[in-house]
């Protein structure tokens, strides 16, 4: 929270706070517990005083210690704090298990922490971390459990540093060193052999390791398979799924305090944890213990610098794997676990600041980013408020922006704005919001608007405003004149008649149609386009700067199918031509660093007119023509690890012409043609394992459209309708709320989009080409709707092809776009 609040205050207290964090950071690198409580209460002071200066409520520290609130963990909390901002999310790594294992593996390998001394028959010992053992073992963990009520029945809070189990003569070195294994690692079936799966069984039924049991009883089957990439991938997920089973024991320990060798003492509260469990995590405690520092050789080790909420917040963490985040608390755990160096932690924030950004917080978290030198998030954070600009300035912060960041931002070429106008109106607003302080750098800031992109009627305004702010006191601000004098007599360069803004993902466009009466000229396109920049010009007028990219390998394709996959393009199937043998079933990846295509294997059927959806590290093609007016119901498979493709579970209905889009809980897909070829209004999930679930009905039928998902709705626009024995254009567009499974109306297209693209950028979507039914004339236009205005605005023209052709967005190496 500290740095949101530093471009706050005057520049003597912004000196004066620089310096207690320079006192600060010196306390604490040198352990000087009186002095860092000191300076923390004189930050405090800093942050009291500058909120009474801003006229904000006194804030306090909430701590809840019996766990973590709905409302956040309890960091600075004002009044003002609603809504999205005590929204709580739980975020999760996918690598922390292993990464935690990892450590743990290490510290035992090298003999450090270890607390255990187990003994096989041949009296060889193994050391390891009892926390880990006992949290497979049940044996271990009766024994750490009896530990625990000696020393309650001794009255004695000392903790046995170390303990030696003798087992019995059953258990071998081999299979005592397995069991260890297991629980590092989770592995236990890729060396399995008669003799060690025996001797396996035998110490893992002694020590009470169920799920290594379970695991030798398929041993023999594992090892009678051959060495595949399938297998070794299937090992590699079971490790995983049980070093996540582990750390949940590990964490079940930990609730009932089971082997907890240090107690955390902060000013109001005490955690007892495992140290091992903590140098696992942080580097910070790595180091305390052991690196031969005091607090190494002490069962309390006091923090009072720390906040409780937030260390709790690191310490659920390091046991869970998980982090719950708010708006409330973000930047505070964001410190701590920079601090102690909790670096999954700190990942996990910052994809929370990346992730959940919105135009509320964008701003705060730019001047944290820029406060810890975190250039990436720096840049995200800024990107988001270039593309966001029209609604980050109707928020309360940005009456807060120093002078000097307005003007960077105004200035900005990649500026996202509907009109230059609506520059002009937040600078307006900025200025307004204190104009005894704010009038006299009127005149600065409006270089950062150009005037000579308005109209006539936009310029109208300016006047206006002109007016008001006259009347708000100060007769010598004259912005008029000289805005008058731009917007008149000013030609802008060739390179600045607009603002020219370079998204970092681009959207391709990929083969596509022509139509033409005589259907011989019919051309199909191998071209691949992308857009490498959107420009904004005078008033409304946009448009996308379009670059060729590259050429589908052998035949053009049009109807196919395009996705992209761990930064690979795909595209699939398709068709050459009209006649019943021009259906395909080919398929390609392009990789943009190597700017090559590579050929993959064969879909199983011929496809056109399908959906092509990445989902979970696959591929699915769904539906579409194998035959000219004959559609299916089949779904196939692709895994890039095998280069294979496979069907699974097939659709309720024989389908083509249909949208399909990846959600959370499976694939969705809605409308298109049933066998009859009849448009339809429907909406199922789809689960390649299941099958498909009828969800809430579109309330307008529709075929050849475009679905993508945005905020987490899924807009639907474009296609065909039925219109008794003939189809319409379709240009009533809705959108699904998958919670509430219902559809609503938005914006209507202005003009018909059938056999259309589609893509999001930026959080717009982009409906691409297309042509009319009514007249079958060519839609060669772009469209893109933006939810914060509720409008459709016109992007100018697509550069080939325009019907029948596939959109989606991808990264693209530097040199190819500049």
């Amino acid at each position: 929270m500290d740095p949101l609040h530093k471009h706050y205050l005057p520049s003597d207290w912004e000196e004066q706070w620089r310096r207690e964090k320079e006192r600060r950071k010196k306390s604490i690198e040198e352990g000087d517990e009186e002095r860092m409580k000191r300076d923390r209460n004189e930050l405090r002071r800093i942050v009291e005083y500058n909120d009474a200066r801003m006229g904000l409520p006194s804030r306090e520290r909430k701590r809840d210690m019996s766990g973590m609130s709905q409302e956040g963990f309890g960091g600075w909390v004002s009044e003002e704090a609603l809504g999205n901002e005590r929204r709580v999310v739980t975020y999760r790594s996918v690598t922390q298990p292993s990464d935690v294992f990892m450590a743990l593996k290490t510290l035992q390998e090298s003999r450090v922490l270890t607390d255990l001394c187990l003994v096989a028959s041949n009296n060889q010992s193994i050391e390891a971390h009892a926390p880990v053992l006992a949290s497979v073992s049940s044996y271990i963990r009766e024994k750490l459990k009896d530990e625990v009520n000696d020393r309650a029945d001794t009255d004695s809070d000392q903790h046995v540093c170390g303990k030696t189990l003798r087992l019995g003569p059953e258990v071998e070195h081999a299979g005592l060193l397995a069991v260890v294994e297991f629980a590092y690692t989770g592995a236990a079936a890729s060396s399995f052999n008669k003799d060690s799966v025996d001797w396996t069984r035998a110490a893992a039924q002694t020590l009470g390791v169920s799920r290594l049991v379970e695991l030798c009883d398929r041993g023999v089957e594992w090892s009678r398979k051959k060495d595949s990439p399938a297998q070794e991938e299937e090992e590699e997920m079971q490790s995983l799924e049980q070093m996540k089973i582990t750390l949940q024991s590990i964490n079940r320990l930990w609730a009932d305090t089971v082997r907890c060798d240090v107690t955390l003492d902060l000013d109001e509260t005490s955690f007892h944890v495992h140290k091992v469990i903590l140098a696992a995590s942080s580097d910070y405690f790595r180091g305390m213990f052991t690196c031969g520092m005091r607090e190494s050789k002490q069962s309390h080790v006091a923090l009072p610098f720390l906040v409780a909420s937030e260390l709790e917040a690191l310490i659920r963490h390091s046991y869970s794997g998980a982090l719950q985040l708010s708006w409330d608390c973000v930047f505070e755990v964001t410190c701590l676990a920079l601090q102690l160096q909790f670096r999954t932690a700190q990942s996990l924030c910052l994809d929370f600041m990346k992730q959940e950004m919105d135009a509320g917080s964008c701003l705060d978290v730019a001047s944290f980013a820029e406060a810890y030198g975190m250039s990436e998030l720096l840049e995200e954070a800024n990107d988001y408020i270039l593309r966001n600009f029209w609604d980050v300035s109707h928020t309360v912060k940005f009456q807060d922006l120093p002078p000097e960041k307005l003007l960077d931002i105004l200035r900005c070429d990649g500026l996202c704005v509907p009109s230059e106008l609506a520059v002009f109106r937040a600078v307006s607003s900025w200025i307004e919001a204190d104009p005894q302080q704010r009038l006299a750098q009127a005149g600065v800031l409006m270089t950062g608007v150009r005037f000579p992109f308005m109209t006539f009627r936009e310029f109208r305004e300016v006047r206006a405003i002109n007016l008001r702010m006259e009347c708000l006191g100060n007769k010598d601000v004259n912005l008029y004149s000289s805005a008058l004098q731009e917007f008149a007599f000013s030609v802008p360069q060739t390179q600045t008649k607009h603002r020219v803004r370079h998204p970092k993902n681009v959207m391709i466009l990929v083969g596509g149609d022509q139509l033409n009466p005589d259907t011989s000229q019919h051309a199909a396109s191998r071209e691949v386009w992308f857009a490498n920049s959107l420009r904004s010009g005078t008033g409304l007028v946009k448009e996308v700067e379009w670059r060729k990219l590259s050429e589908i390998p052998e035949n053009p394709k049009f109807r196919h199918g395009i996705a992209t996959l761990k930064g690979l393009l795909y595209v699939v199937g398709g068709c050459y031509f009209y006649t019943k043998n021009d259906i395909m079933r080919s398929a390609y990846s392009y990789d943009p660093v190597l700017n090559a295509w590579r050929k993959l294997a064969d879909m199983l059927e011929f496809r056109s007119s399908l959906s092509l959806v990445a989902h979970r590290e696959n591929l699915y093609a769904i539906g579409g023509d194998k035959e000219i007016n004959l559609n299916m119901n089949s779904v196939e498979m692709y895994n890039p690890r095998t280069n294979r493709w496979s069907f699974v579970h097939p659709l309720h209905q024989a389908l083509s012409g249909h949208a399909a889009t990846a959600i959370d809980k499976g694939i969705l897909i809605s409308g298109g043609f049933n066998c009859k070829f009849e448009c339809l209004s429907t909406t199922y999930l789809y689960d390649p394992e299941k099958g498909s679930t009828q969800l809430a009905e579109m309330a307008k039928d529709r075929a050849l459209h475009c679905m993508e998902l945005l905020r987490a709705r899924l807009y639907v626009a474009g296609g065909v309708c039925n219109l008794r024995k003939f189809y319409t254009d379709q240009q009533t567009c809705e959108v699904y709320d998958p919670a509430a499974d219902s559809w609503a109306a938005f914006t209507s297209l202005c003009v018909p989009h059938v056999g259309a693209a589609s893509a999001v950028l930026e959080d717009k979507i982009y409906i691409l080409g297309g042509y009319c039914q009514e007249d079958y004339s060519e839609t060669g236009l772009v469209h893109r709707f933006d939810p914060s205005l509720h409008r459709w605005e016109q992007m100018g023209k697509l550069p080939g092809a325009v019907t029948d052709l596939r959109a989606c967005l991808i990264q693209l190496p530097q040199h190819l776009r500049f």
